[in-house]
């Protein structure tokens, strides 16, 4: 569907002063500089204050967000939840025509509105009180057939029910929102079975339908005043800072458990411990950057043409233990007795860098060269 604005726009815009703190409020939810992630919430008011969404409001919603004037454009076109439009001064009713409301009547609902308000929707009654139009899902399958009117649901209509409630609201009267059929909320048609504590009196009606009730004029326009400014993230105007938190204790390592975490029978809690507690290799430099290469001793092949199993060491695989062979690494010992500077010298020739420090080779290679032995 093609939404384009009105022809005829009203000369300017300007939030009440109530509903003005209101947006500014919203405004400071968000980071310096990222106030424009607030534009829905205040569009959303502005056409709550006027009934529809004109352009001198999107062009002031877009200079309070220091947006250009097509993105706030964009965004108001793009969601049907915007009315570009002129609506009903009194109320603009919404039918559902979705799968549940469409079977439990809302095409009777639809000729209702076409006889009592016009012909076709987004079109404005000869009195200019109503309009109405269709819509996808409001999420009441349960209460259906239904239509929102201003900010409630009317639930569980018949075509004469709707009738009176159009006549009772040009009448200037305000029909009670919430289902019609007598239900308090979306129980079973045959009643409650539990669940029955608003039958002691306490309440006459479900939450949303008792705010609406205790409002007293459920299709007013928004201007600020129904209720208190609630902006519980504002302090005196200023943006509240969150409060300082505790920093949080290092997390103790978790006991090694009773499989060891390969065939050298070293897990990786003893592993890490090692890693924690002892140097990797003769010295204990205060950072990576210190530490100079050597180079450490190398064997042209393993003695006796018998070499270590070097894939023991976790972390080692068949093709860093080819890595490591062509090195000239192929015992347990030779490994166990890296310095850190040799550490350094294998590492930047390894295609897995850090790795000798974070899988605690020297540690695992001590202790299998000690079993070996």
């Amino acid at each position: 569907m093609l939404r384009r604005l009105h022809p005829d726009q009203p000369d300017s815009f300007a939030f009440t002063p109530e509903n003005r703190t209101w947006a500014e409020a919203q405004m400071k939810k968000f980071p310096e500089g990222r106030q424009a992630s607030a534009i829905i919430p205040i569009l959303w008011r502005a056409q709550e204050q006027e009934g529809w969404l004109t352009r001198p409001a999107i062009e002031h919603v877009a200079g309070m967000l220091d947006m250009a004037f097509i993105r706030a454009l964009e965004v108001a076109s793009f969601y049907f939840m915007f009315q570009l439009q002129p609506v009903g001064s009194v109320a603009h009713v919404q039918v559902c025509g979705t799968l549940s409301c469409m079977i439990c009547g809302a095409e009777d609902l639809i000729g209702v509105c076409k006889d009592k308000i016009a012909d076709e929707p987004h079109m404005l009654s000869a009195d200019g009180k109503f309009s109405w139009e269709e819509v996808e899902c409001l999420g009441s399958c349960a209460n259906a057939p239904m239509v929102q009117i201003g900010k409630d649901y009317y639930e569980d209509l018949t075509a004469e029910r709707l009738r009176e409630i159009i006549d009772e609201m040009a009448a200037g009267n305000v029909p009670v929102p919430g289902p019609q059929n007598g239900r308090y909320g979306a129980e079973p048609l045959k009643g409650l079975t539990t669940l029955k504590d608003h039958e002691s009196g306490k309440t006459q009606y479900n939450a949303s339908v008792q705010a609406a009730v205790d409002i007293g004029d459920t299709i007013k326009r928004i201007d600020g005043t129904e209720v208190p400014l609630i902006t519980p993230w504002i302090d005196d105007g200023e943006t509240k800072v969150a409060p300082k938190t505790k920093p949080k204790k290092a997390k103790e390592p978790k006991p090694a458990a009773d499989k060891p975490a390969d065939e050298t029978g070293i897990t990786k809690q003893e592993a890490t411990a090692d890693s924690a507690a002892k140097p990797q290799g003769k010295s204990n430099p205060e950072s990576a950057a210190d530490v100079v290469e050597a180079k450490p001793e190398t064997l042209d092949g393993p003695r006796g043409g018998d070499a270590d199993d070097l894939k023991k060491i976790s972390g080692v695989g068949p093709k860093l233990e080819g890595v490591l062979n062509e090195l000239g690494f192929w015992h347990f010992d030779q490994i166990a007795a890296w310095t850190d500077a040799e550490i350094a010298w294998v590492d930047n020739r390894l295609k897995f860098k850090g790795r000798i420090v974070r899988d605690s080779w020297i540690a695992q290679a001590a202790k299998l060269a000690k079993s070996d032995g």
